[in-house]
């Protein structure tokens, strides 16, 4: 740096005034970025509905982890209110209908043509698949029958 009288300013050097042009123009280059973005509506509504989308997914595992509890809850205390007997019954009678349901499955299999067992053997993997709740459905059936049977015997 050169000295100057005190009170004068100095003018740039052509180094600082090289620094000061490349500078703005990195400013103003984020600046037309930044608006650019915003200019950009449709780039704006697909992140907009990403997040919703997001949010939907979220909330649908909420609500449905909540069901699964409710319906853990509910079926608990059904079979906490339930009698042993009534339950041993309720046990003994799907038992029975597993069987029977088994026997009729073999005999109904040596007399169905092929394409009509192939259908039926499908539905019975999915009946598989989804054991634990027609149990329950089942047993919910009999006590059910069993209750309304005990009350109009009083």
């Amino acid at each position: 740096m050169t000295n100057h009288p005190q009170g004068e300013e100095s003018a740039p050097t052509p180094e600082e005034l090289r620094e000061q042009v490349e500078h703005t123009r990195d400013e103003l280059g984020q600046t037309v970025e930044a608006l650019a973005a915003k200019a950009d509506v449709k780039a704006q509504a697909k992140e907009k509905a990403a997040e919703l989308k997001g949010q939907a997914a979220e909330k649908a595992t909420y609500v449905t982890d909540q069901l699964r509890d409710k319906a853990a809850q509910a079926a608990q205390l059904v079979k906490d209110k339930t009698p042993d007997p009534v339950l041993d019954k309720a046990a003994n009678a799907a038992a029975h209908v597993r069987d029977s349901a088994t026997r009729a499955g073999h005999l109904a299999a040596e007399k169905t043509p092929d394409p009509v067992r192939e259908k039926a053997e499908t539905a019975a993997a999915m009946a598989k698949a989804n054991r634990t709740p027609l149990l329950a459905a089942a047993a919910a059936f009999v006590i059910f029958l069993l209750l309304r049977r005990c009350r109009r015997s009083r």
